[in-house]
């Protein structure tokens, strides 16, 4: 009975669409200049990615008039959306719309990538709002690996309190709170002001960009704290922001190579006695002495190892390593995640930011497609590795097929598409006739980017 009333003003609101939560400013970072994406081109029948913008996203264009009976896709991400190393062809938003013309011909279907190299989430947020403005049906959000590559300070929100606390988050979707909240506030959020925020320019500005920019990679946990809060923030801004205008989101959880990648960065922790380090040092010795005669006994040594530092990325590697050669695939692939997860130059997604992404899409009940699982459930072993992603993050163009397809059965159970029966055998068949049309110049160019993509994890880029 207490609550009847709260019901009612709540269902109220609904109908008359009134109370909308408001979106609040990005109290993390600024942006210095915000460029357009997209412009049209000389007979402004077509928008294209406009010319700066070229050294980060691939050529895409579309319709400026939206035709007739077309369900237009906005595919929004870094580089895994783009299709690195090679680029938009053999990237899994080609594919989509190949199998979803196939699958589905009674509509038409429009794809566009929006994958720009290195870009983080809360440089998409600015390219989803402006793509609100070309008539989207649905957007597709694939991010989380490059959210630590660009450098920032939180120092400004040690004394604000967090953003994302469960209880105002979930209190801030009621319509009947927004209309009591705007009854006794102003009816804009305060921001935080030019002098407390970094301000960033408009082209990302990797570390790794630079030669030697991997020695800036330190052990820092407030800063690695700050980034993993903004990323949630943002993926939770971002489905907020299509929500508003009534535009779905699929939230795409991207890969990562937990077996063949090693850490990019190792560094002991802090505060070891030298009694300590000396005696770690030692169960390190011996279990490269016994790893060729005695598996388990080289196991039991590092495992010693990891209880006077635990945090040492290249040990918990070593030891999956181990594992992976004794068939012990649960724990080697826990010992691989520990090792992704305390890597101090992290180039790929976080277990905590996977765990943002999935209480996201629980959160907005939105759909969401585990590209790590669905690719790790198809190697022999059950350990993503080189056998579906061509770098640490990367998938091969077999794995982009195979993302698509998920994709396209996920849209299907959202009844966003109707297949037809017999699509998937037709559908993997235009995927072969699509990859024997490429040139081979094509296969030869994503080598050669394969091969600076590994320099340049390495940071051995030229210097800039």
């Amino acid at each position: 009975m207490g609550l009847s009333l709260f019901v009612l003003v709540e269902v109220v609101c609904r109908l008359f669409d009134i109370g909308h939560p408001q979106l609040i400013d990005d109290p993390f970072v600024g942006f210095s200049e915000l460029q357009p994406l997209f412009e049209l081109n000389e007979t402004k029948a077509r928008y294209e990615i406009s010319k700066p913008r070229l050294k980060f996203f691939a050529l895409e264009s579309f319709p400026a008039r939206k035709p007739v009976g077309t369900f237009r896709i906005f595919c929004l991400g870094g580089s895994t959306v783009q299709g690195r190393p090679f680029s938009k062809e053999t990237s899994f938003t080609t594919f989509l719309h190949i199998g979803l013309s196939e699958a589905d011909p009674t509509r038409k279907w429009e794809v566009i990538n929006c994958g720009g190299i290195s870009y983080a989430s809360y440089r998409l947020v600015p390219v989803l709002e402006e793509c609100l403005n070309y008539e989207p049906d649905l957007f597709i959000l694939c991010t989380g690996h490059n959210e630590f590559l660009e450098d920032r300070s939180y120092g400004h929100l040690r004394d604000v309190a967090p953003i994302t606390a469960a209880p105002l988050k979930a209190a801030f979707q009621f319509r009947s709170f927004q209309i009591a909240r705007s009854l006794f506030q102003p009816s804009t959020l305060p921001t935080q002001s030019d002098n407390s925020r970094p301000e960033l320019g408009p082209n990302v500005q990797a570390r790794l960009d630079y030669r030697g920019g991997l020695q800036d990679y330190v052990r820092d946990d407030e800063w690695r704290a700050g980034v993993m809060r903004h990323f949630e923030f943002n993926i939770n801004r971002l489905i907020q922001t299509a929500r508003q205008r009534n535009v779905p989101v699929v939230l795409v959880l991207p890969p990562s190579n937990l077996a063949d990648t090693p850490p990019f960065k190792s560094l002991a922790k802090k505060g070891l006695t030298k009694d300590e380090a000396a005696r770690h040092s030692e169960w390190l010795e011996t279990a490269g002495r016994l790893q060729k005669t005695d598996l388990y006994g080289a196991v039991e040594a590092l495992e010693e190892a990891l209880k006077i530092d635990d945090r040492q990325a290249a040990v918990h590697y070593f030891l999956g390593r181990l594992l992976e050669r004794a068939g012990e695939t649960r724990p080697a692939r826990a010992a691989y995640v520990q090792a992704r997860d305390h890597d101090i130059c992290p180039l790929r997604i976080l277990t905590p930011m996977e765990e943002a992404l999935r209480s996201a899409a629980s959160h907005w009940h939105a759909p969401l497609l585990d590209a790590h699982a669905l690719l790790e459930s198809k190697t022999d072993d059950g350990l993503l590795d080189n056998s579906w992603l061509v770098d640490h993050v990367h998938p091969s163009i077999s794995g982009h097929e195979q993302i698509a397809l998920a994709l396209i059965h996920l849209l299907s159970k959202e009844h966003m598409a109707s297949p037809k029966v017999d699509w998937p055998a037709k559908v993997t068949e235009q995927f072969r006739r699509h990859r024997d049309d490429l040139p081979p110049i094509y296969f030869l160019k994503g080598e050669q980017r394969l091969e600076n993509l590994r320099d340049w994890t390495r940071g051995m880029v030229e210097e800039q």
